[in-house]
């Protein structure tokens, strides 16, 4: 019968992991508004009228895809900080 996952207790360094992470997103919020900005700016030097559609489109799109990769990829250096990954292939015969 499959075992259930441990659950870890929290520890300092989960805590610095979270601080972390959060301080990554912060910024990469920054660096999604300065890339929809640009994005924005080269539609409208493109000559032609930019409707509100693709406005919203733009911002839409530039916009979530910098914040789901960078929360994506933060998560990923999140639990290999936190001690998450310390678990995992252990050997200890734990894993079914």
């Amino acid at each position: 019968m499959p075992r259930p996952d441990p659950i870890l207790p929290s520890t300092e360094r989960t805590a610095l992991a979270w601080l972390r992470y959060k301080r990554l997103m912060s910024w990469m919020a920054i660096v999604a508004v300065v890339a929809v900005l640009l994005a924005l700016i080269y539609l409208k030097s493109s000559g032609r009228e930019v409707p509100i559609h693709m406005a919203i489109a733009t911002i839409a799109g530039v916009g979530l895809s910098v914040l789901l990769g960078t929360g994506l990829m933060g998560l990923v250096y999140f639990s290999s900080h936190s001690g998450h990954d310390d678990h995992i292939g252990r050997g200890d015969g734990h894993d079914g």
